[in-house]
């Protein structure tokens, strides 16, 4: 059983910064894959980041590569998100995940409501 829990949403100016966090528990994420999608309001969800099992590789949607980073904390069973420069566009429900080894199934947390205004 794996649950995860997002924090760290809220409202913010285009140009600040947030820090979204995933706490998981049930298992160990320290063998998984795990990442972030966001929802925009009215839009389907998309991919935002994603990272490798140790911390050692990691990828970036073209739309956040400089402003957003993904990393993870594997003693703490933590995943994080940090937000520069943020734009209106950025305004999005954002869920973090977390895959399995050898699996394409995903869990996945409540999701964080992130706001940006101008």
């Amino acid at each position: 059983q794996v649950q995860l829990v997002e924090s760290g949403g809220g409202l913010v100016q285009a140009g600040g910064s947030l820090r979204l966090s995933c706490a998981a528990s049930g298992r160990t994420l320290s063998t998984s894959a795990m990442g972030w999608y966001r929802q925009p309001p009215g839009k389907e969800r998309e991919f935002v980041a994603a990272i490798n099992w140790n911390g050692d590789s990691t990828s970036h949607a073209d739309s956040v590569k400089g402003r957003f980073t993904i990393s993870r904390d594997n003693a703490n069973n933590m995943l994080y998100l940090q937000m520069n420069s943020l734009k209106p566009e950025d305004t999005a429900v954002y869920f973090c995940y977390l895959q399995p080894p050898r699996t394409t199934f995903k869990y996945w947390g409540r999701g964080t409501q992130v706001t940006v205004s101008s």
